[in-house]
């Protein structure tokens, strides 16, 4: 049966690729306007589809250079209920700006954090809102070929490398393989703990990367767990079984002590939602959860014995070399910023 999904499916990535690389073309023959904007910009993006670490590696780039800098983000806002550009305020909630940029806020209070589906006009309303913004760091903003970016991180997840992956639907890749070559550094994410320098070089032959870009690794760091004798974890991400990995070794009991229930990446959560994890917590010591999940639980008035369960798992990245990675980004933003 799965060979035959394939079959029908490969066709419908054809003409996927087919109409994206009319996309690609029109620019390349100036039939659309590439537009650049007079501030350095910083995009992390990737070529599939969700789930390769884009928030963490924003966070990551906020950590390290807003004390030198002033830093703003700007996203799409990706199932927020509001229109237009919108500056993330003190009452904002998931619904106005987005889970992800409500994770950055609540995280980044004194960051600007803006969200707008026209990224070259989001940047311009970001400087007149914030004149004094010096670098924008762009959220998911790879495929937006509109806008020139002046340093792009391109993101790929260990476990499907954009070179082994096919476009959509046949596999998860929203762009060609090889726009991969815009980027001026690529970034390995979600690494095992396990992984070797030759497990390293074996992916640096596979990427095959041209001389002018640099490749680094990232695993994720979770927060340590609090005790505990029975736990639910709730989920609406794209790829949750590396947190669910995560707490199963983490258990103290060993698997059965632990109930997941997976909604979809972005899920918004219903009335209905909300009665079946709060039976569900009932029955559990807390109820874990991540912090883009979590930014859009706040959205909703939710009982108080749920309340006193819920326990967002804060997560970062360590990065290899990312000295080296520091030192890229910083040369270009002082070339910039006179």
């Amino acid at each position: 049966m799965g060979n035959r999904s394939n079959i029908l499916l490969a066709p419908l990535s054809w003409l996927y690729g087919l109409a994206i690389g009319i996309r690609h073309m029109l620019y390349n023959i100036h039939l659309l306007r590439i537009k650049e904007v007079n501030i350095p910009t910083i995009c992390v993006g990737n070529l599939a589809v969700g789930g390769t670490g884009k928030t963490p590696q924003i966070e990551w780039l906020i950590r390290k250079l807003s004390p030198r800098y002033k830093v703003a983000v700007l996203s799409r806002g990706y199932r927020r209920r509001s229109c237009g550009c919108v500056l993330a305020a003190t009452d904002s909630t998931a619904r106005d700006i987005g889970d992800e940029c409500m994770q950055l806020h609540r995280k980044f209070p004194h960051i600007p954090i803006a969200v707008c589906k026209n990224r070259v006009e989001g940047i311009e309303q970001l400087l007149k809102l914030c004149p004094d913004i010096q670098v924008v760091l762009l959220d998911d903003a790879y495929q937006y070929l509109r806008l020139r970016c002046g340093f792009y991180i391109l993101l790929s997840t260990a476990d499907c490398l954009y070179t082994d992956d096919h476009l959509i639907p046949y596999g998860r890749l929203r762009d060609f393989a090889r726009q991969s070559n815009r980027a001026n550094a690529v970034v390995i994410t979600k690494c095992p703990d396990t992984m070797t320098p030759i497990d390293r070089r074996v992916m640096s032959n596979r990427l095959q990367l041209p001389a002018y870009q640099h490749l680094f690794f990232s695993s994720i760091r979770y927060q340590p767990l609090p005790k505990y004798k029975k736990a639910l974890l709730l989920t609406g991400i794209a790829r949750p079984e590396y947190l669910v990995q995560y707490i199963r070794q983490a258990s103290p009991d060993g698997n059965d002590n632990l109930t997941h229930l997976a909604f979809s990446d972005h899920h918004r959560f219903k009335a209905a939602d909300i009665q079946r994890i709060t039976e569900a917590a009932a029955q559990v010591d807390y109820v874990f959860t991540t912090e883009k999940d979590y930014a859009r639980l706040l959205a909703d008035q939710l009982p108080d014995e749920l309340m006193k369960k819920l326990y967002p798992i804060e997560i970062s990245i360590q990065l290899t070399d990312e000295q080296l990675l520091l030192e890229k980004i910083n040369h270009y933003l002082n070339k910039c910023i006179s």
